[in-house]
């Protein structure tokens, strides 16, 4: 109990006193994820707005991909990533493996179906509702899609949240694919893990604190951004 206590405190104070290493990893962790989460929503954005709307072969098909792809293992995905980007895979020749640049790409692979499948599901419903209306008014496809974007404006932060939160708590794709390097690819659920079996429970514990509050702001903002927009179509 009293080494418990001791590394609790020692967590304490290098928080407290922004620990050069602690603060780097926590830095990187957010370059890495910000990053993913914005060109994974760029991306998923009007993908999931055009399977919502537009009536093709295989719809069916894409829609249960999307849904799939919210569940597909990290580690899995990672692995994928890893195989692309490695020296006998297509884009070897790159040199991006074990890189912030290759974590993004894995990030953003794992991002996208999630914030395409919510963002697809949140845009259909508004077209269930609104279809009569917009047609009566002559908006083609693509005025259309970006109009359900619009009016959906607040589900689609609550999904880029979601995202952005799955991919804060990812450890197996940017393992595999970042390779854990100190100050060059070392995120804050890989350190964890690192300074755990290292037996430095201070800097783990430091690290896993900033980690849950994290996580608590993010989930504060989506039940924020649902109360917004419960009033909003109240």
């Amino acid at each position: 109990m009293d080494g418990l206590g001791a590394s609790l405190l020692t967590a304490v104070d290098l928080i407290v006193h922004l620990d050069r290493e602690m603060v780097q990893i926590i830095v990187l962790t957010f370059q890495v994820n910000v990053l993913a989460a914005l060109i994974g929503c760029a991306i998923a954005f009007p993908l999931g707005a055009a399977v919502a709307v537009l009536r093709f072969p295989g719809r069916g098909l894409a829609i249960a991909l999307l849904n799939a792809g919210m569940s597909l293992s990290g580690v899995v995905i990672g692995l994928v990533v890893y195989l692309i980007l490695s020296r006998s895979g297509p884009l070897g020749g790159w040199g991006l493996l074990f890189s912030p640049t290759a974590m993004v790409i894995a990030q953003v692979v794992m991002i996208t179906p999630i914030v395409a499948a919510l963002t697809c599901q949140t845009v259909a419903d508004l077209d269930q509702k609104y279809d009569e209306q917009l047609r009566s008014l002559g908006a083609g496809r693509l005025r259309k899609m970006l109009t359900l974007l619009w009016d959906g404006r607040f589900s689609l932060v609550t999904a880029a949240l979601a995202g952005f939160g799955r991919a804060l708590a990812e450890v197996g794709t940017v393992m595999i694919v970042g390779g854990n390097i100190a100050h060059h690819t070392r995120v804050m659920t890989n350190a964890i893990m690192l300074e755990t079996d290292k037996g430095d429970l201070p800097l783990a514990v430091a690290l896993g604190i900033v980690l849950l509050l994290l996580t608590l702001v993010v989930t504060l903002l989506i039940e924020g951004v649902r109360e917004v927009a419960s009033r909003r179509y109240a």
